[in-house]
């Protein structure tokens, strides 16, 4: 089971690094890693469970936050409307997005951060996944809204970049023109 020490922190070289692709049909070894990221984000959002463990709740954790540069994720994130995102990717790839921007109007925040960065952070409001599951079957994800940004967040980990890269300097506040503001 991940726990927060298995987290690796914003400075590590590995959260900069470009993951790299994960041979399909995957091993029992990658299998095992992306259960586990699952395991961590669900177990996260489960009071009792995560006071047990020690665990930050999160909605997202991609490989390279535990030191392992390979394209996987996983994320366990509820919408607007109540429905459950729950997925363990491997090779997730953005195939289409919307020219339309979202941000959540309170910042992102990162299990591998443990600083309150502010700012908005401008993401696409709609974006079109190709990746495989844990069986190894092709799978193609719509998302909208929040599950939008946080896959996006995810991925961006598997191309090392942090969610504060996209945060403008000099005014982190900056209306995004256009843009959809998410409450969370």
């Amino acid at each position: 089971m991940i726990t927060m020490k298995d987290i690796i922190r914003e400075g590590h070289p590995t959260l900069r690094k470009m993951a790299e692709d994960v041979s399909l049909p995957p091993s029992a070894d990658d299998k095992e890693i992306l259960r586990s990221l699952l395991e961590y984000v669900v177990n996260s959002q489960d009071p009792e469970i995560a006071s047990k463990y020690g665990l930050r709740p999160g909605v997202g954790l991609a490989a390279p936050q535990i030191n392992v540069a390979k394209k996987m994720l996983a994320i366990n994130v509820i919408d607007d409307k109540g429905t459950l995102y729950s997925h363990a990717l491997f090779n997730p790839k953005i195939i289409s997005h919307s020219v339309e921007k979202a941000y959540l109007t309170s910042g992102e925040g990162c299990l591998s951060v443990d600083r309150h960065v502010p700012g908005f952070v401008p993401r696409y409001a709609r974006v079109t996944i190709k990746a495989w599951n844990l069986d190894g079957e092709e799978v193609k994800l719509r998302l909208k809204g929040f599950p939008a940004i946080v896959i996006q967040h995810e991925i961006d980990h598997l191309n090392g970049v942090m969610f504060y890269d996209h945060i403008n300097e000099e005014n982190p506040f900056q209306p995004i023109p256009g843009a959809l503001a998410i409450e969370r």
